[in-house]
């Protein structure tokens, strides 16, 4: 299935080199200053102290002195970008997956909100039928279906006709290996227990929103198989201090990953550092949740059937509620870095790391090791996009590149 190896990276001619030299590397371990990674035909061949590794003759150089390199990025939560709705028009998931890279993001779940299954069948085909020829971008690495087995009282924005309870002939050929990464779920609805221990048997990744669930059901959940949380906070009941509830549920027990959404809006910044000091940078995981406005100016763009307008800060329907988020991420994980007050090598995990390990992807995703394909982003100190990398090449370029890359035949974006 696309998404699961390295389809879609671009062609890199064999034998093609790329030596980034002088970089401060992060990695899972932290980070290391003056680092050199050689590139051989788009996969990363060695990492050394600078001093140990010469960059070869007719190889491509970046001077990335005074740089932060970084894996790609991973968002779990994209409703759209660019204009193009995922769940309105799922067949052009791969033009906004080709601008991507322009916010650091090198893999992402395509997220569909609550819909007719016929809208799901039509999402999953257009990612097993892979990119058009020559595509460059971003790769999807499943679908995150948001929805239908949500609870009514907790839909937010999505359209109660179109929820249903739990029922296993739906969900009877879903699975990574056809096009179902992650589903978001209420696990106090009737059947839910069976659905989550059913889902992730098969390997996907089953989370916990839209929910109304206690303590108690929260926990049976996780003991069922969740093993995520969408956007906490956001669509939950506020923790009570005697009906505790989902929330705490799922910042409790380590083996859940939390998804926030980091734009200063969806979740108070002060209550983002609270949670941050339960789930720590290990189980925290930064989200957009952005929608068909992410990189576009102020107007009116879909989310499935409704219409949401942007003023360029905030994604709401005409009643004022929130709808997604326009934030980027790179955006996102300064602000994480900002409220939270974390390392820069704590936030980037959040979008690296977390995510990839959370996927089982970590040997592909998230990476930046020997024989892993350099899928990578270079970084200011401020984490400000320098460059972008798929595959070894450079795909997307700011500013501050100019005069740093040399010998490389790949144009930026």
């Amino acid at each position: 299935m696309t998404g699961t190896g390295d389809a879609g990276h671009p062609p890199t001619p064999p034998g093609s080199l790329l030596c980034v030299h002088g970089a401060t590397l992060i990695g899972p371990s932290g980070s290391s200053e003056d680092r050199a990674v050689l590139v051989d035909a788009g996969r990363i061949r060695s990492i050394d102290a600078e001093d140990e590794l010469l960059c070869p003759a007719g190889a491509g150089r970046l001077d990335a002195t005074g740089l932060v390199l970084a894996p790609g990025f991973i968002d779990l939560q994209l409703n759209g970008a660019f204009g193009i709705d995922f769940t309105a028009a799922p067949d052009r998931v791969w033009e906004a997956a080709a601008e991507l890279p322009r916010h650091g993001v090198t893999a992402f779940l395509p997220t569909i909100v609550s819909s007719p299954l016929s809208t799901i069948a039509a999402a999953r085909r257009a990612l097993l039928t892979g990119p058009p020829p020559g595509f460059v971008g971003a790769m999807p690495l499943g679908l995150h279906l948001e929805g239908p087995f949500l609870a009514p009282a907790r839909r937010g924005v999505h359209d109660v006709t179109l929820l249903r309870l739990p029922d296993l002939q739906i969900v009877a050929d879903w699975s990574p290996g056809t096009g179902i990464r992650m589903v978001t779920l209420a696990p106090e609805l009737p059947g839910a227990i069976t659905l989550v221990r059913t889902l992730a048997e098969r390997g996907i990744v089953v989370s916990a929103g839209h929910s109304a669930a206690t303590l108690a059901e929260g926990i049976a959940g996780i003991e069922a198989g969740i093993r995520y949380a969408t956007h906490v906070f956001n669509a939950m009941p506020a923790i009570d201090h005697r009906e505790p509830g989902l929330i705490t549920a799922v910042l409790l027990d380590e083996r859940v990953t939390a998804g926030f959404i980091a734009d200063g809006v969806h979740v108070a910044p002060e209550v983002l550092a609270l949670a941050a000091r339960v789930v720590r940078p290990g189980r925290f995981s930064t989200v957009t949740d952005a929608i068909a406005a992410l990189g576009m100016p102020p107007g009116t763009y879909p989310l499935g059937d409704l219409e949401v307008t942007s003023d360029g800060v905030t994604a709401r329907l005409g009643d004022g509620r929130l709808a997604g988020s326009v934030v980027r991420l790179d955006r996102a994980i300064r602000n994480v870095r900002s409220f939270l007050g974390w390392s820069a090598v704590d936030a980037v995990a959040t979008v690296t790391t977390v995510p990839a390990r959370l996927l089982d992807v970590a040997d592909r995703h998230g990476v930046l090791a020997p024989g892993a394909v350099f899928d990578a982003v270079l970084l200011t100190p401020e984490l400000e996009i320098v460059a972008t990398f798929i595959g070894g090449r450079v795909v997307h370029a700011a500013d501050a590149l100019a005069g740093r890359l040399t010998d490389v035949g790949a144009q930026p974006r």
